[in-house]
């Protein structure tokens, strides 16, 4: 099995809640995660990576029947993903695997203390899409759409890292103007033991696409 996500637009303030896009609340001393300018952008510094969610564990344990995830605290994901909702003049990582400066899976034991990371542009509006809460049920382990663990929908990807479960997979969302080129989508993958022993740091990012 696997564990569906659906997001629901709302005003409710979603500050140390599960979200999708918005700000992240982040424990003190992290930093809003970077990833380097690209060579070939011609140009020298850092850009952030786009936030895509923020997972509060204690919301997911009555779906995650194994035991695979933690049952407290919050998971956070990150990716360079400007150019797949929209921005042409950002840089796009190509099919397989991204290098490992293209995204970032944060876990903090800790909910408390949290403290919201805001980007805005010069005018003073807010860098990112509107913040939408996530409800959670129980979906087929290959099932498409947006999920947290079982396998990637394609199994293409499983033939790449056959041991890796799919911690976080992303599907194509029209009403975020979200497209992976024709029908793709991005899996973050995890093996087994690492995700047993809590080295989120070896989670690694596919993306394939027909």
């Amino acid at each position: 099995m696997a564990i569906r996500i659906t997001t629901h637009e709302t005003d409710e303030d979603l500050t140390g809640k599960s979200h999708w896009w918005g700000f992240p609340d982040l424990p003190e001393g992290v930093d809003f995660p970077v990833a380097a300018i690209h060579d070939d952008d011609e140009k020298e510094g850092e850009d952030l990576l786009t936030f895509i969610c923020q997972i509060r564990l204690e919301d997911i344990a009555p779906y995650d029947s194994e035991g695979l995830l933690p049952h407290s605290g919050m998971l956070y994901f990150f990716a360079e993903l400007d150019y797949f909702l929209g921005d042409l003049d950002a840089h796009a990582e190509g099919l397989g695997f991204w290098p490992g400066n293209s995204y970032k899976v944060i876990y903090s034991p800790e909910t408390d203390d949290l403290h919201t990371h805001r980007v805005q542009w010069s005018d003073g509006s807010d860098a990112c899409l509107p913040a939408e809460s996530m409800s959670f049920d129980e979906t087929p382990a290959r099932a498409d759409g947006m999920k947290l663990l079982g396998l990637p929908f394609f199994e293409e990807v499983s033939d790449e890292a056959p041991d890796d479960i799919s911690l976080l997979q992303l599907d194509e969302e029209e009403r975020w103007g979200l497209r992976f080129y024709d029908c793709g989508m991005l899996n973050f993958l995890i093996p087994k033991k690492a995700l047993r022993e809590r080295h989120f740091d070896l989670t690694r990012l596919y993306f394939h696409s027909l």
